[in-house]
Formats: C-alpha cells, sequence, structure tokens
C-alpha cells in the first residue's frame, strides 16, 4: 500500500513503526571523495528494509549518468537505472532511515521540501549528513572526521566543527537538503572525513571511520564487511607506491608533520582541495561525455 504524498518527488511503500529516527544521507559525487560516504551508508544500510524511492526520472541527468547496460551473448539483457531508494534499519536502539545514491541533478529547491515533508512524515528526530572531502591529511596517519551541526552540541564522538572562519565553496545538494532540514526545525549535523587530496580511487580506510562515528553517535556498533581488508590492500598499494617516488615521499613526509603538529587543514587549503577535486571531476565528466 503506498501513501499519497503532497509532494511528487518521493513514494513510501509499506512503513514499518519507526520512533523517532534518525535521517542519515550521503550522495555520490560531490562531497563524496574516494565515496567514502556512500560507501559507508551502503554498508550500514545492508539488509535494510527499502521503505520508498525518490523519482529518478524527476531528478536525474540520464545523459550524464547514463544507466548500465548487460549484454549477454551479443544479446541486451538488462539496465540498471540510477536510483535513490529510501530504507528503513536500526542501529543499537535507534531506528534510523538511509538515502543513499547519485546527487540528484534537478530540482534541488523541490528536493529540499521533499525530504522536509519525508522527515516530517516520519517524525526523523535528526538529520545527518555523511561525506567526504579531499584534504592536505597523509594516508599513513588515522582519518579526521569534521562535523558541521546546526547547534554546536549535537555533534558526538569528540569530532570538532570546523574549520574556523569563513569558506566560500560550491554547494552540494547534500548541505542544501541540510539546511533545508535545519531551517523546518529539525536537528541536522554533518559528518565528513577528510581523504588525501594525492590519492584517486575508493578510500575504505575514510569509510572505516565514517561508520565508528556514526556508531558512537548513534549508540551501536556497525558492522564493517569487508572495509577493513580494503583498507589493507590499499594501504600497502600506496605504501609502495610512494616509497617508489622521491617526490611523493617527501610530500608525504610535510603532511606528516603538519598533522603531527595537530596543524588541521587551514580554510584556504581546503578550498585549493575543492577546486582541485572539482577540476578533476569536470574532466572526468567531460571524458565520459
Amino acid at each position: 500500500m503506498s501513501y499519497a504524498v503532497g509532494v511528487t518527488l518521493y513514494r513510501l511503500d509499506d512503513v514499518p513503526p519507526l520512533e523517532a529516527p534518525t535521517m542519515l544521507v550521503a550522495f555520490e559525487g560531490w562531497v563524496d571523495a574516494g565515496s567514502a560516504a556512500t560507501v559507508a551508508l551502503t554498508q550500514l544500510a545492508h539488509g535494510a528494509r527499502a521503505i520508498g524511492e525518490f523519482d529518478p526520472d524527476a531528478l536525474f541527468d540520464y545523459r550524464a549518468r547514463r544507466p548500465s547496460l548487460e549484454i549477454v551473448d551479443g544479446r541486451p539483457s538488462e539496465l540498471t537505472w540510477p536510483e535513490l531508494p529510501i530504507r528503513a534499519t536500526r542501529v543499537g536502539e535507534r531506528d534510523v532511515v538511509v538515502v543513499t545514491g547519485p546527487e540528484p541533478d534537478y530540482r534541488w529547491r523541490e528536493l529540499s521540501a521533499a525530504f522536509v515533508d519525508l522527515a516530517k512524515r516520519l517524525e526523523v528526530s535528526l538529520w545527518i549528513s555523511v561525506g567526504a572531502i579531499p584534504g592536505a591529511v597523509p594516508h599513513t596517519r588515522p582519518v579526521q572526521v569534521m562535523g558541521t551541526a546546526s547547534q554546536p552540541e549535537l555533534l558526538r564522538g569528540g569530532v570538532a566543527p570546523g574549520p574556523e572562519g569563513v569558506l566560500h565553496v560550491p554547494a552540494a545538494a547534500l548541505s542544501v537538503l541540510e539546511m533545508a532540514v535545519a531551517a523546518a526545525g529539525i536537528p541536522a549535523v554533518g559528518y565528513f572525513a577528510h581523504v588525501p587530496h594525492y590519492v584517486t580511487g575508493p578510500s575504505p580506510a575514510a569509510s572505516i571511520e565514517l561508520l565508528r562515528v556514526l556508531g558512537r553517535h548513534l549508540g551501536g556498533e556497525i558492522p564493517l564487511g569487508a572495509l577493513p581488508e580494503e583498507a589493507r590492500q590499499i594501504r600497502t598499494r600506496l605504501d609502495l607506491a610512494v616509497a617508489s617516488d622521491e617526490a611523493t615521499r617527501a610530500h608525504v613526509a610535510r603532511l606528516e608533520a603538519k598533522i603531527d603538529e595537530e596543524q588541521t587543514p587551514s580554510g584556504d587549503d581546503l578550498i585549493a582541495d575543492i577546486e582541485r577535486f572539482l577540476r578533476d571531476r569536470g574532466n572526468e565528466g567531460s571524458q565520459r561525455s
């Protein structure tokens, strides 16, 4: 049975009883360096119950984010479309609602209203944005997590808000939604892992740290699945790559010294790394087109 809603960008099906759930959201692309955030929430939502979805035809540009086609023995067999499902599960004693998938291309203002409507219908008590950003940090040190919050006291697990000062950066859909939900009176926090700016590809170490932070906030341990082994393998490859190149080895040593002196990345450093990340993603998009 579906629930009729005033906002048409999503539907709900077969919603179980939920007690003041926490909503966790992460999107692929911008603010998801190394896919750390979406991988983390996909792991958290493993085995979760699907309770609805957002309308992909209204939100995605299929020319930029094409469905994948499986061809078997020369015969087109199956299409896999981008999707943005809504899932429900539990962490410890808390109900959680998880939304993760590609960052929507269209209708962000309407999407904000839809998320506010969804949060109110489900009586969400807390919103948590989950992301990852490139930073001047070495892969040889523990992953750092930065926090944002509509109220500073909402952050948990020793995560501090930051960085200090004023940053002007291109907004992500995730931030647009978080601000809309907070403006509607729902407490909102964000946890963003720092991923080394010189590393391309997945960052399971950052996914692991995000899951640990979320587990501390929600009061329950979140299974890590295959992420620890993936992190070990990538760390080994990175160590070998750094050891074989003197310039890279020197750069990592400088980053280690900065972290060891407890110098977190400055606002200017973050902006430079974010701009580099955007340029790289733009180049990837041009190649896909």
